[in-house]
């Protein structure tokens, strides 16, 4: 089973540019395809699903590695997250959803499971990688 979609930044593009990336991963996980019309409409037509409910019981959660930025530009962009992670249309995807980031540094001393993992929601916590607590 898939458990996180993982985003291994290396700063190829701006904080904005990636901080956009939310947006793109609240499309995917409300994306339900537009159901084929019949020319007999069913008595009891089946609800519309979203496409990946269709092959995981959860969405992945979603965890950013960032890397080749040096200490203040993996603060830019954590910072860069969390104000994305403000907008409205982002509400229901991260209250169903942990996103989380860390800097690549951090993952090589401490190891992926240690608490070294930010929320998005929340960047002055420090969390291991399954935490699943929503502010």
């Amino acid at each position: 089973m898939l458990r996180a979609f993982i985003e291994v930044d290396r700063a190829t593009m701006g904080p904005e540019r990636l901080a956009a990336k939310l947006g793109h991963y609240a499309c995917l996980h409300n994306y339900a395809p537009t159901p084929v019309t019949r020319q007999r409409q069913q008595p009891f037509p089946e609800p519309v699903q979203e496409t990946w409910r269709q092959r995981y019981p959860l969405f992945p959660r979603l965890l950013f590695v960032l890397d080749s930025s040096g200490p203040t530009g993996v603060e830019t962009r954590i910072q860069a997250l969390h104000a994305a992670s403000r907008g409205h249309e982002l509400a229901v995807f991260l209250r169903e959803v942990p996103v989380l980031a860390t800097p690549m540094t951090d993952l090589l001393q401490h190891g992926p499971t240690a608490p070294v993992w930010r929320p998005v929601q929340e960047p002055d916590h420090r969390v291991d990688w399954m935490h699943t607590r929503h502010p």
